[in-house]
């Protein structure tokens, strides 16, 4: 599990996080959500050690990241930020490549082969190993990334905002892959997102932040409330249910 104590967060005299305490749990999908400027991307960040702590702690299985060696904790957990800017004459191969390096530095095996033609065929990729990401779509780029990441093999996965650019069966696809990862191999992800719907479909666990404070966490059910929900987005929001799972209604009268 992840374990978060009283976590704050500052860039210069604004707080983005204030005295954060929660715990993710693995072995499931733990969604992020809340509004524009809740802080969601920044505690992914700390959480993947991206930002230095400036205050608080967080441990993931046992270890403290800000005494555990890099090494180690790309072998952790892998993270992928919303800005992927990289070199446009790389190959989609190369790319999902890269997600190996933390286990073979650079001289992959066949374990590391058999990895990364997984996820190219999981991010359905494999077509577009050899061409160059300035010949793709941002959908595809974007996948070419999460493949990456989902290459590196990790307890942990952090995505912030994945679904970017995704068209919706590419968008299903993803959260049903990182779901089925975090599921069956004892995995845990901890996805941003700003389509409620998605963590309502997917995720085991929500966690809920408005102005960089903890609004609500627990069970999908517990969080997807309209009580909930309207005072997270303070706005007036329905929640129905489908297949079993709430389903948010936002979109009003005009």
């Amino acid at each position: 599990m992840i374990e978060i104590e009283a976590l704050s967060h500052s860039i210069g005299a604004t707080p983005i996080l204030r005295d954060l305490t929660l715990t993710l749990p693995r072995g499931g999908m733990t969604a992020l959500i809340g509004p524009n400027g809740a802080g969601k991307s920044t505690l992914l960040r700390l959480i993947g050690r991206l930002e230095p702590l400036q205050r608080g702690r967080i441990g993931i299985d046992g270890c403290d990241i800000a005494r555990t060696p890099t090494a180690e904790l790309a072998r952790r957990m892998a993270i992928l930020g919303q800005q992927t800017a990289i070199s446009s004459r790389l190959r989609v191969r190369e790319l999902v490549a890269f997600g190996r390096w933390p286990h073979c530095h650079g001289r992959p095996g066949q374990r590391d082969h058999a990895a990364v033609a997984a996820a190219l065929e999981a991010f359905d990729l494999a077509p577009l190993a050899d061409r160059f990401l300035d010949e793709l779509s941002g959908g595809q780029v974007q996948r070419a990334h999460i493949a990456m990441t989902v290459a590196q093999d990790t307890d942990w996965l952090l995505l912030d905002e994945p679904l970017n650019n995704l068209d919706m069966a590419h968008a299903r696809s993803l959260m049903a892959r990182v779901a089925a990862l975090a599921r069956t191999q004892g995995r845990g992800a901890v996805i941003v997102l700003h389509d409620v719907n998605h963590a309502a479909a997917w995720a085991d666990h929500v966690v809920a932040l408005k102005q960089g404070r903890l609004h609500a966490q627990g069970p999908v059910d517990a969080v997807l409330s309209e009580p909930l929900l309207s005072s997270l987005y303070d706005m007036p929001l329905a929640v129905t249910r489908h297949d079993g799972r709430p389903l948010v209604l936002h979109h009003g009268a005009r």
